[in-house]
């Protein structure tokens, strides 16, 4: 008897043992379109491991923040090395041993757009995917509309031979390695720059390209896409689509409140049921001076009484401080004054939102908080955002140099999942030749380093035609190459960041002119607790008068 018990608790203890083993799920093409779609994913630390890195065309001049050319322009026509394939000439943009997956590809050429892309997967000599730019990357030749996207199709094209964007949001899964490359015969070594001798030359003319992907721990099952796979895809690539475009959210109960808000007053919004989110909130603003409603009055946001969300209202919800249409899968505004957030914010216990009017004028507010059961796991985060805004700064430093702008510093374990800039552009030149600069875990040099602003959002050549996609948007581009208002943002999915310990988050302030401006930052992020940031509430900044037109800057200094 004996013996048989025995016996029965050595099995017992087997099936424990062997159910407690974590053995990594397969990551395949479908189950990343899935996860893309799955706001409530990026509520939790990732159980399967990876780093975000990018590959990009970034100048190779740029080695570390104390060498002269850290900040240097010119990111274009960089490749890892030039091969020739069977006769063909091939630039390698990417090249990188898996397990991993492309998760966010960006491009745009001048006079280098008549070429061929090819990706290789798994050291196979043969492509998976080969065509030329406006076909694969923002055409239909692998999926559509918005995973494959041009932003601005359609605006002026500007000086001959510039292009248009590419967005290219498929995922690209692969197991062993994967290479992609660019065969383009107008490409050449040129060894004078305007006047100026280049020692080795530099390939011109333009390509410009960041390739976003997952490094993921060499023991994750990665399934290698294939030509087959993508090729009979059409219908989860329609359906992922639809899903990022549904303007439908639903919550498992609403919560109405209306309020007259009062300069130096709030109204709170508490939510008790354990175990929930927030999973939609919806505010209609109505203000004498809306653009200065949208700056002065602050949502703050206590989640089990812990305050991780601080940011003005506008800024919060993506449209700055002026209000303009726009829509990603994160947020949405309309000219009617309703905002509306789609971020799930999970708590345990308790939820606090207040909307404080720091303002002089009386706000009022129509508010639909959307509330959802959740399941709250040892993994579960809750989502933050912070802003600051940098007031009539100068866009040189005190060497005439571009600087980097900090977004936020973290400490502390969570995901990097967007951000936002809102400025104001007070001459007719470009603002935003600056590179993002992304800092992880205290690595050295930044595994996300890009090639200019427009970039990092999407779009190209400072075009100001406002647009909207599920991930990134320009609502108002008039500050662009002019005086006045831009707002740019991303929003993260699949290409949202991990970190286990930090996360610097930075981007330069490069503008071809030396002038003042203003320029506010805002991220967005989840993580658990306990944590730091570096960004703290600016009560005086969200009170000063908001700035709108040329003459509005002029009237601040005096």
């Amino acid at each position: 008897m004996i013996k048989r018990i025995l016996f029965v608790c050595v099995l017992i203890i087997i099936f424990i043992l062997v159910s407690c083993k974590r053995y990594p799920d397969t990551i395949t093409l479908e189950s990343l379109l899935t996860e893309m779609t799955n706001r409530s994913a990026l509520t939790y630390f990732p159980d399967i491991q990876f780093k975000h890195r990018q590959f990009s065309s970034y100048n190779r001049a740029s080695v570390s923040p104390d060498s002269s050319g850290w900040f240097a322009n010119a990111d274009m026509s960089h490749f890892i090395r030039v091969e020739e394939n069977n006769g063909r000439r091939e630039f390698v943009m990417f090249d990188d041993d898996g397990p991993g997956a492309i998760v966010r590809w960006w491009m745009t050429f001048y006079k280098g757009q008549n070429g061929i892309i090819r990706i290789y997967i798994d050291n196979d000599t043969v492509p998976v995917l080969k065509g030329a730019p406006r076909d694969l990357l923002s055409g239909d030749m692998v999926a559509g509309y918005p995973l494959s996207a041009s932003v601005q199709e359609g605006a002026p094209l500007g000086e001959e031979g510039r292009d248009y964007d590419h967005n290219f949001y498929v995922p690209i899964p692969f197991a062993e390695h994967c290479k992609i490359t660019y065969e383009c015969d107008s490409l050449r070594l040129l060894y004078d720059y305007e006047g100026i001798k280049v020692p080795g030359g530099y390939w011109w003319p333009d390509v410009f390209y960041n390739i976003g992907y997952r490094a993921y721990s060499k023991k994750t099952k990665v399934e290698s896409v294939t030509a087959e796979a993508l090729g009979s895809a059409s219908s989860i690539f329609n359906n992922t689509g639809e899903q990022l475009l549904d303007e439908n959210i639903i919550s498992d109960w609403e919560e109405k409140t209306e309020s007259t808000v009062l300069p130096d007053d709030s109204v709170v919004i508490q939510i008790t049921e354990k175990n929930s989110a927030v999973s939609k909130l919806m505010v209609r603003v109505k203000a004498n001076d809306m653009n200065q409603a949208l700056k002065s009055t602050v949502i703050k946001v206590s989640f089990d009484g812990k305050t991780t969300i601080w940011t003005p209202l506008g800024e919060f919800f993506g449209t700055g401080y002026t209000l303009y249409e726009h829509r990603t899968m994160m947020n949405k505004t309309d000219s009617t004054g309703i905002l509306e957030s789609y971020w799930i914010m999970p708590f345990r216990e308790s939820c606090d939102i207040r909307l404080i009017n720091y303002g002089f004028e009386n706000v009022h507010l129509d508010i639909i908080t959307g509330v959802s059961n959740y399941n709250w796991k040892k993994k579960s985060m809750y989502f933050g955002a912070s802003w600051h805004e940098h007031y009539r700064i100068k866009s040189r430093d005190e060497n005439g140099s571009p600087f980097d702008l900090n977004f936020i510093d973290i400490k502390g374990r969570g995901v990097y999942v967007g951000d936002q800039v809102t400025l104001f552009n007070n001459t007719y030149h470009w603002w935003g030749e600056g590179d993002e600069k992304i800092f992880v875990d205290g690595e050295a040099f930044p595994s996300s380093f890009g090639t200019g602003s427009e970039d990092y959002y999407g779009y190209s050549f400072a075009r100001r035609e406002a647009f909207s996609h599920p991930f990134v948007s320009q609502p108002v581009g008039i500050g662009n190459m002019s005086w006045g208002v831009a707002v740019n943002m991303r929003h993260r999915s699949l290409d949202a960041i991990p970190f286990k310990r930090s996360v610097s988050s930075n981007i330069e302030l490069w503008h071809w002119a030396d002038i003042r401006m203003n320029y506010a930052l805002t991220s967005y992020y989840y993580i658990r607790q306990p944590f730091e940031t570096n960004i703290v509430p600016d009560i005086e900044s969200v009170k000063r008068k908001v700035v709108v037109t040329r003459n509005d800057f002029k009237l601040e200094e005096n």
